[in-house]
């Protein structure tokens, strides 16, 4: 049965799909039409708007059969970018740890999946804390992934390294500011110091083996299912190093004292993780910076100038 979405995706528009006219509703039927025959499934007899997105247009669909599953498509998105994230939700399903949803479909321009409807329970951040921990157990020979994917909208360049320091300095770091450079939005002498702190990540951060994280875990992208349980949607997967999942928790509200606790129970947590966070967090306000503009200089520099002078 179909059964996923989160307690967000459960405000429903109180109209078939919020739609500009005759010729975007038929894309988007069209393109799910294309995915329910691509999962074998039944037509859909409902297809509702959900808000709350920035990026992609969503929807709540009801098949014949009285299923639910969750739509979400773009008009023009880039390159690869649906089946890159089918590609990080597979991945994640496949730990056996934390929920994620499954894929039932995936096309250029949609992603069909499961629903998940649910509140958090009374155990959910101690759930949330144990399963992201198990998760980041699973660890990869490099850093890196099996594909280039995508932060947001903007590029997340995966390449296989070795060296994690290289991983992030190179492919986060040095990525985004040299995005945001040639966008106007850095000044040089900003990407001047991304670069010093790169190749000082070895003096501040500890070792860590390649384990494959969400890549995008604010608050957001954590939801619940019907049982109460933690479930994570929308990442940017990949074998990274776990603490800078766990710093984003902290970057856009931060989650529930029992979270830290239990996540630190079950992980092998180096001491002073939290002295750490602005600089995993770093290459987060440096998207936000290429993707929403200067409202996030501020952040960026005051981090420039933490850590690099």
């Amino acid at each position: 049965m179909l059964a996923l979405a989160s307690a967000a995706f459960a405000t429903l528009s109180t109209v078939i799909a919020p739609i500009s006219g005759k010729e975007r509703m038929m894309s988007t039927d069209s393109i799910l039409g294309s995915l329910l025959v691509e999962a074998g499934l039944p037509p859909a007899v409902e297809r509702r708007g959900l808000g709350g997105g920035s990026i992609n247009d969503a929807f709540r669909v009801v098949l014949a059969n009285g299923d639910t599953a969750f739509l979400k498509v773009h008009r023009a998105p880039p390159a690869g970018f649906f089946e890159a994230e089918a590609e990080g939700l597979r991945a994640m399903l496949a730990t056996g740890t934390i929920r994620v949803p499954q894929v039932l479909a995936v096309s250029e321009q949609g992603l069909l999946l499961e629903w998940v409807a649910g509140a958090p329970g009374p155990d959910f951040g101690r759930q949330l804390g144990e399963r992201l921990a198990q998760m980041h157990r699973a660890t990869d020979s490099a850093f890196g992934f099996s594909c280039d994917n995508y932060c947001g909208l903007t590029p997340q360049p995966n390449p296989r390294m070795a060296d994690g320091f290289a991983f992030f300095g190179e492919a986060r770091l040095l990525f985004q500011a040299r995005l945001a450079r040639d966008k106007g939005r850095l000044p040089a002498a900003g990407v001047r110091q991304v670069e010093a702190i790169a190749d000082r990540l070895v003096d501040w951060i500890p070792e860590q083996p390649p384990s494959l994280i969400h890549g995008d875990l604010w608050s957001g992208n954590i939801h619940a299912g019907p049982q109460g349980e933690p479930v994570l949607i929308d990442p940017a997967a990949h074998y990274g190093w776990a603490e800078a999942d766990l710093a984003m928790t902290t970057l856009f509200g931060s989650q529930s004292g029992e979270f830290y606790q239990a996540y630190a129970a079950n992980a092998e947590l180096a001491p002073g993780w939290e002295e750490r966070v602005p600089l995993y967090n770093l290459y987060h306000l440096l998207n936000h910076l290429n993707l929403f503009g200067g409202g996030y200089l501020a952040s960026v520099r005051s981090v420039l100038a933490r850590f690099a002078g």
